[in-house]
């Protein structure tokens, strides 16, 4: 070996001594933090301080300079990061025909890192379906609760956990969605964990205006016009909560007095002479057809064609759900006290008269916003900068939105990437919710954590209701405090026995930028390795699939990129039985290829 070569090695071999000498003494400076950490996370928690210290170093030289030597890179040493160096130390003195000096112990081997995280996996959520590392967690619709042939294909499917979202629906529709679950799950001789998201101080637009009492009916046409299919209306006597859409209200007494092949006239909303006509009669619902366009309200009358008094009344009808139609260089009013949204009133030449304006559910960010600051409306699909801040209400100006205007409905996320807003912790509707988790679900998933602060905080609540150490945690990292804050996040967290983190993509991708996500959850998969703690892979995982049938080519790459991960996240579509069955073929087939971030090199299948 040339006088250059081990030159070479020996600036290696200085280096990572270095980083061996650093981390004994970051061990020391977190002792007390180490000694607090729950026994099956002592070692976890010296591993993620023993990589902290490591990555504090720039090792892109240093891996080439290994990568010609032909040993390891560290490319996927997070779970076992000490081990590895003194496994590359070994070699490099052997290289240099020289006994290693005393190393000391590993502490943590290759084998038991990858031991340690499949048995926190299967602690948290539960066991491992057949084929398929990587679990699949399924947030339920309302409908959840009242379909139980939903729940039950979900579970076939390979469901692993269910998510219930506490800022939806109520406590007796989170009871009847649990039942179902775990109807479905024991009638399958299979484990389904649930998982409720505590809802967080999240900031939300307020109500709008409710629209009119209407409902459209139209008939399904081809090219040239021709009907293909009239348009069905299912008549019933109480609109339920899961009820479609084609459901119309009419009084039990009307229904029964129906009969086959009649036909009801009425004028419609616009004003327009329609009719339908009664096609089918059940126990306690009637469909009818109608084949011209047709807009029907609450109180409108259907009169039979055969019989001037006989008549049909509609019942009460959902009120249409309004939004603000907003365009680049609008202005939008945000007010502090909850007064209903209201659309932009416009003269006959399209000018402005009047801004539209939106309630902001979170009034304390009146105390920190800044002239100029950024917001971002409805996971960064409208942007906008304040330009005036007033006593009640602050003006921003619209930045970026469709070209034809973009739609801002009520409860839509709001987000604040420039402002320090101080918010943190449990919210008092959180506490209520949390005595409710803790006695009907395996997971909390803790919104919007910020700091150790905040995870001392949900401690302290799990204490009070004696669940410190039997209802598992994920931690949703969904701010840029969050992500900056997450090791010490994460070492408060290793006080109790079950814990996971959630990469919630939507609200961190907003809120550190969508030019860093990508390396953003890099950095958390690789953070969440070294302290051994499950990864759920979450937000628009096949949304497109799962609301609209077809899945884009970005989205099959995404699903397939999610084997880095412990479990991947599915939201609400009307196509969530097709997308469960592509995600499970996606997941089982990439285990050939991929063992969470390591490449496998199985056979090639090419010719």
């Amino acid at each position: 070996m040339t006088k250059t070569n081990i030159k070479k090695i020996d600036s290696i071999i200085d280096q990572l001594n270095a980083i061996l000498e650093a981390m004994e003494v970051e061990e020391v400076n977190f002792e007390p933090t180490l000694d607090a950490a729950h026994p099956d996370y002592r070692k976890s928690s010296r591993n993620l301080i023993h990589y902290q210290t490591f990555r504090k170093y720039d090792l892109r030289a240093t891996q080439k300079k290994l990568r010609n030597l032909g040993i390891t890179r560290f490319g996927n040493a997070e779970a076992h990061i000490r081990a590895s160096l003194l496994k590359a130390l070994k070699l490099l003195y052997s290289l240099k025909q020289e006994d290693p000096k005393a190393l000391g112990k590993a502490g943590l081997s290759l084998k038991n890192g990858k031991r340690l995280l499949n048995k926190h996996t299967k602690e948290l959520l539960g066991f491992r379906s057949k084929g398929r590392r990587v679990r699949i967690m399924v947030t339920l619709p309302t409908q959840a609760a009242f379909d139980y042939d939903l729940v039950y294909q979900m579970v076939k499917e390979g469901m692993n956990c269910a998510r219930i979202n506490c800022a939806h629906d109520d406590i007796a529709i989170w009871e009847r969605i649990i039942q179902n679950v775990k109807k479905a799950s024991k009638q399958q001789s299979k484990k389904v964990k649930i998982a409720m998201d505590l809802a967080g101080p999240k900031i939300r637009t307020g109500a709008i205006v409710p629209g009119p009492q209407v409902r459209k009916f139209s008939p399904e046409r081809d090219d040239i016009g021709q009907i293909i299919q009239p348009a069905k209306i299912v008549l019933v006597d109480v609109l339920k909560v899961d009820s479609e859409n084609n459901c119309l209200p009419v009084s039990k007494s009307g229904l029964a007095s129906l009969k086959l092949g009649e036909h009801y006239a009425f004028i419609d909303t616009r004003h327009k002479s329609r009719s339908v006509k009664i096609v089918e009669l059940l126990d306690d619902y009637a469909v009818a057809h109608c084949y011209e366009t047709s807009y029907l309200s609450t109180g409108m009358v259907l009169t039979a064609s055969n019989d001037e008094t006989k008549l049909l009344t509609v019942g009460e009808l959902p009120a249409v759900e309004q939004a603000l139609i907003l365009k680049e260089g609008d202005t939008l009013i945000i007010t502090k006290e909850p007064h209903l949204g209201v659309p932009a009133s416009y003269d006959d030449d399209g000018n402005t008269l009047k801004a539209a304006r939106i309630s902001c559910q979170l009034p304390k960010v009146f105390d920190f916003i800044k002239h100029g600051d950024r917001i971002l409306f409805d996971d960064g699909k409208i942007e906008g900068k304040i330009i005036a801040l007033n006593t009640d209400s602050f003006d921003v100006l619209i930045t970026r939105a469709k070209l034809q205007g973009s739609k801002l409905k009520a409860e839509k996320g709001m987000n604040f990437p420039d402002t320090q807003l101080g918010i943190h912790g449990l919210t008092p509707k959180d506490k209520i919710d949390l005595e409710f988790v803790a006695q009907h679900a395996d997971i909390v998933n803790f919104s919007f954590v910020n700091s150790s602060e905040d995870v001392d905080e949900l401690l302290t609540e799990l204490k009070r209701l004696n669940v410190i150490n039997t209802l598992s945690i994920i931690l949703k990292i969904e701010t840029r405090a969050a992500f900056h804050n997450l090791p010490n996040i994460l070492l408060t967290a290793m006080k109790v026995k079950h814990i996971g983190v959630m990469i919630a993509r939507g609200d961190l991708a907003v809120e550190t930028g969508w030019n860093n996500i990508g390396k953003i959850q890099e950095e958390i998969l690789s953070i969440c390795a070294a302290a051994h703690i499950p990864v759920v892979w979450a937000t628009q995982v096949l949304e497109n699939f799962a609301k609209k049938g077809l899945p884009s080519r970005s989205e099959i790459t995404d699903a397939a990129n999610s084997i880095k991960a412990e479990c991947v996240m599915l939201n609400k579509g009307p196509y969530i039985l097709e997308v469960l069955k592509l995600l499970n073929v996606i997941l089982s087939d990439m285990e050939s290829l991929h063992e969470k971030n390591e490449t496998m090199l199985p056979k090639l299948q090419t010719s």
